[in-house]
């Protein structure tokens, strides 16, 4: 895969128009270079997945895949087109259409031959990640292995690929983090119970966490809200594993981890609003945003109102 090149003038996708963020996009500098994206998650620093969204011109490119991880590819391309796709000892030929999933195993050799114009999101997963999280399900990591898979459908996989896909192209950074690394959780979970060898026998905590957890969370959650504050940081706390955690977290209050720190943030930010004289560049940063404009956005969708018109109605 050929290295990011230079920074995009124009950061809108053409084929769907969500704003993208300059900082991860990607651009080829040369059409005769091997497929690079037009979007990656690495600049962003996400753990563990990456995620990279490609756009290929009409007419087949022959392109070999080496993935070091699990690859999932989901369909973006508004027309149907043909892919000829060989996966170890495998060859299958197919019309993908949008939605369309393929999964292939690490560490097999593949390739594809798309006809027409190709776009395609790409998620790069772990084996030592998957491996991880299996090992929190009782399951043997040492005989775990994913099952290749071509055009399959499934809507609730289809859905957490596309949230992934919101999170790339909004750029948000070290804010989204906690968020990419629930939805990693999820994925994996996934893949293990239904695209796995060991899908059978894949079992799942479940009843919420104690108070005393919740309690001991929450400490830490308003201890910690200028940080950036992880998945693993918050599973630490709660004496649990952290592919447990988020579902456990949800269960318990009904919103995910994520959702949770939001609000924390927002209800620290109205209090310094009121009772300092802060700037309000500055409360942002204490609240845990990246900058004012950041509080601002969150701010307005969660209270209606902008940071300054709460303050002078306080």
């Amino acid at each position: 895969m050929a290295k990011p090149s230079q920074t995009a003038v124009n950061p809108v996708n053409p084929i769907n128009p969500i704003p993208i963020n300059p900082i991860n996009r990607i651009v080829r500098s040369s059409p005769d270079e091997p497929p690079s994206p037009i979007l990656s998650s690495q600049p962003l620093g996400w753990e563990p997945l990456l995620v990279e969204e490609f756009q290929q011109p009409p007419g087949g490119v022959d392109v070999p895949e080496a993935w070091p991880g699990h690859s999932i590819a989901l369909c973006l391309a508004p027309r149907p087109h043909r892919i000829h796709q060989i996966v170890g000892n495998r060859r299958y030929t197919g019309l993908y259409t949008k939605g369309d999933i393929s999964i292939t195993p690490a560490d097999i050799p593949a390739s594809y031959q798309a006809e027409g114009e190709d776009h395609y999101l790409h998620i790069q997963v772990p084996a030592q990640f998957l491996a991880a999280v299996a090992q929190t399900t009782d399951l043997d990591p040492e005989r775990l292995e994913l099952v290749t898979e071509f055009r399959v459908r499934d809507p609730r996989l289809e859905q957490t690929l596309l949230l992934l896909r919101t999170e790339l192209h909004q750029g948000s950074g070290w804010a989204g983090r906690l968020y990419v690394e629930s939805l990693a959780n999820l994925l994996a979970v996934h893949l293990l119970r239904q695209y796995s060898t060991l899908r059978s026998r894949v079992i799942l905590q479940e009843g919420g966490l104690g108070s005393r957890q919740l309690v001991q969370v929450a400490d830490y959650i308003n201890a910690h809200l200028e940080q950036d504050i992880k998945l693993a940081d918050l599973a630490a706390v709660a004496g649990i594993s952290q592919f447990h955690f988020s579902r456990l977290f949800k269960q318990s209050l009904g919103v995910a981890p994520h959702q949770y720190l939001l609000q924390q943030r927002i209800e620290r930010a109205k209090q310094l609003l009121t009772t300092s004289t802060l700037e309000i560049a500055e409360i942002a940063l204490q609240c845990g945003f990246s900058s004012q404009s950041h509080l601002g956005k969150h701010f307005r969708a969660v209270t209606g109102v902008t940071p300054n018109s709460y303050r002078r109605s306080h």
